[in-house]
């Protein structure tokens, strides 16, 4: 399949990409182009702006969780229809999972054939931007189509740098505090928790890049990129008599979830219904199975204690045998306590926020038997949370972390359940056998 494709990379975390990448899906949304928002990593927060810029799921492209195969296929199903695909980077260009570029955005550029245009933070520099760009250029396998320029000072500033570059300078912004992003303790605030301001800086970033950068040259990059081999990923369909229902949390504190997930499910035979845990005081009705993916309950631990009718049902629904998969967020709503606010108390742990953050990729298996299966996993932590005590009798993973109590599977580790056949079919199963 041929589709118009470009990945936004930087040097190192900071140089602007998000704003580039944002800023850049709105803009061309804003030409009437139908626009694919994708994001290298397992990151959550910014695939929630670029849905809010495009009004398009916003999906994860991670060769680490998935493999490197169905990086192309998830592409291309997330692409269905677009005319242009926007990919944001992670990190620096080649900075991968350890010491290698495993996971990187450069190992997703290849994987997707696609031209790569450099975000450049040039505020402390002038022609030392040519020794920067040259080395990105020559190293490594990945086409580098161009360069935006961010933090120029002044016009005397921008003309010193591009009469450095040898590599088409497509856009230049101006130092600017009037597009930035409000961030906490584990980077950006989602959009479900400031819809209405996160729609007036989407806007914002939009209009910027419309007038910094040179649109009709960027889409011309983007179209210089071949044909991609393969065929669109799609979740396996099992057709159900009964569909069970299958409750999904969402809502400001749990934003954490791929989209692949809800289609997975669907595709599986359940009926998938998103509940909130800070507003809704029951689970729908019917409920089977239950989703609790990431978040930040450490955010609203008060007001999550508070809804107790709706703690009382996933309690109940626990004792029940009913699946229930948690991860991060949802490993602590099933605590005792979180902070000394009473949850659901489905686990006989107590969790607290910490100063240390915990940060990386894991590869495990499960250690107990459950829906998860028994094949090797590798999954993403991401959390300034601790949980005692550590994991229960039946730990969820082989390194001794989480719980497999019941239906229960609750841990830390998040998961790309694309990256794991057949976890979405056996969930669903489960749900079946239980409604």
């Amino acid at each position: 399949m041929t589709i118009p494709r470009l990945v936004i990379a930087a040097p190192s975390s900071g140089a602007g990409k998000t704003t580039v990448a944002t800023g850049l899906m709105g803009a061309l949304r804003g030409r009437g182009l139908e626009v694919s928002p994708h994001k290298v990593g397992p990151d959550y927060i910014d695939p929630g702006y670029h849905a809010l810029a495009t009004g398009r799921p916003g999906r994860n492209l991670d060769p680490v969780l998935v493999g490197e195969d169905r990086i192309a296929p998830l592409f291309l199903h997330g692409a269905q229809g677009a005319d242009v695909a926007v990919v944001e980077g992670v990190m620096g260009l080649y900075d991968g999972r350890g010491a290698t570029t495993t996971g990187s955005t450069a190992h997703v550029a290849q994987l997707l054939g696609a031209p790569v245009v450099l975000v450049v933070d040039a505020s402390s520099m002038s022609r030392s931007v040519a020794a920067l760009v040259h080395g990105f250029a020559t190293y490594g396998d990945v086409t580098l189509a161009g360069v935006i320029l961010n933090r120029v000072g002044s016009d005397r500033h921008e003309a010193l740098l591009r009469a450095s570059l040898d590599v088409p300078v497509l856009g230049v912004l101006r130092r600017s505090d009037g597009v930035a992003t409000p961030s906490r303790h584990l980077g950006l605030v989602p959009v479900a928790e400031r819809t209405p301001e996160a729609t007036a800086t989407v806007t914002r970033l939009s209009t910027l890049i419309a007038q910094s950068v040179d649109l009709d040259a960027v889409l011309a990059v983007a179209r210089s990129a071949g044909e991609l081999e393969g065929r669109p990923w799609s979740p396996p369909v099992v057709e159900r008599g009964a569909r069970p229902v299958v409750a999904v949390a969402g809502g400001p504190a749990f934003t954490f979830s791929y989209a692949e997930t809800i289609e997975l499910l669907t595709a599986a035979g359940a009926d998938v219904v998103v509940v909130d845990p800070l507003r809704d005081p029951e689970l729908p009705p019917g409920t089977s199975g239950l989703v609790l993916g990431g978040g930040f309950p450490e955010v609203y631990g008060e007001q999550l204690s508070a809804n107790d009718g709706l703690l009382r049902d996933v309690a109940r629904l626990a004792a029940t045998g009913a699946p229930i998969s948690a991860e991060c967020a949802g490993l602590l709503y099933l605590c005792r306590s979180l902070d000394g606010a009473a949850l659901a108390g489905v686990l006989d742990a107590d969790a607290r926020m910490t100063p240390r953050l915990t940060l990386g990729y894991r590869d495990t298996k499960a250690a107990a038997p459950s829906w998860m299966g028994d094949q090797p996993v590798t999954g993403h932590e991401f959390h300034r949370t601790a949980v005692e005590p550590r994991g229960g009798l039946a730990p969820a993973w082989e390194y001794g972390e989480g719980w497999v109590q019941g239906g229960v599977h609750a841990s830390y580790l998040h998961l790309h359940w694309a990256g794991v056949p057949g976890v979405a079919e056996r969930f669903v199963e489960l749900a079946a056998a239980c409604a």
